[in-house]
């Protein structure tokens, strides 16, 4: 399990293709298999989680969150981005949009990937849950 961990933080610290994994790794489609049961299990949600309130307590702060700071960021993409990809009018890019909300320390709470010609206020209710 360490060495299909050590695999996919490979991946995304280099940001290669699957198949393009080095040879001292697992095969890319056995990590890439267990990155997604991982993700279905919501594994690095809860430690995405964990490491913020062991975070926020060592700068003596309360675990949970009183303030949150939510922003879009237009990315722009290639020709290959196919649906995914929309126009901001605003900025005037073709991409994608991302949409974070931290808390007042730069943690992040939640991420959301959308094209660029959704608006920023439209996703605010799905960020943050009642």
């Amino acid at each position: 399990m360490r060495e299909l961990f050590n695999g996919l933080r490979y991946i995304v610290r280099v940001g290669c293709p699957w198949r393009m994994l080095p040879h001292d790794l697992p095969p890319w489609f056995t990590i890439h298999q267990q990155a997604r049961r991982w993700m279905k299990a919501g594994c690095f949600e809860a430690m995405a989680h964990d490491l913020r309130a062991i975070l926020r307590l060592a700068a003596g702060k309360q675990t949970q969150p009183t303030a949150a700071v939510v922003d879009g960021r237009t990315l722009q993409s290639c020709c290959e981005s196919g649906p995914r990809a929309g126009y901001d009018g605003y900025k005037r890019r073709k991409g994608s949009k991302g949409h974070a909300v931290v808390d007042t320390l730069g943690h992040l709470l939640a991420l959301k990937v959308t094209a660029a010609s959704e608006q920023e206020r439209a996703q605010v209710s799905e960020l943050i849950p009642d």
